[in-house]
């Protein structure tokens, strides 16, 4: 908790409870619990107050995906890469056998006269 192991935070609640005296310590500690309660009741009903305004599809979103620990830049590029959209430049396909037999590192093989050079409709 707060980087603080547990035999620290037993000496910082022994001075405190020094500093603060045995006959404030019990008025202290309510005004504690009330506020502990008032900041749960407060997050309750916020968390409430967002269920129903993101209305039933708020139920449906899986927030591990959304997680920012789970970031895997290799599974990224491989989804994007193995994603099939359309082509919205109407231009030709490319050929998916002549783009799987280049190996990265190896030279361009020659395309034959009157095929399509494969291209990337995402590139600038």
């Amino acid at each position: 908790m707060f980087g603080i192991d547990a035999e620290k935070f037993f000496v910082l609640l022994i001075i405190g409870a020094l500093v603060i005296g045995p006959t404030k310590l019990p008025e202290y500690a309510a005004k504690l619990g009330q506020l502990v309660r008032e900041v749960r009741r407060m997050a309750n009903g916020a968390q409430q107050q967002l269920k129903e305004e993101l209305g039933p599809d708020f139920e449906d979103v899986d927030w591990r995906r959304l997680d920012p620990r789970q970031y895997d830049p290799r599974r990224i590029i491989r989804d994007a890469l193995t994603d099939q959209e359309p082509s919205a430049g109407g231009g030709s396909t490319p050929d998916p056998e002549a783009a799987a037999s280049l190996e990265p590192g190896t030279p361009a093989a020659r395309l034959a006269p009157g095929t399509a050079a494969p291209y990337d409709t995402e590139a600038t």
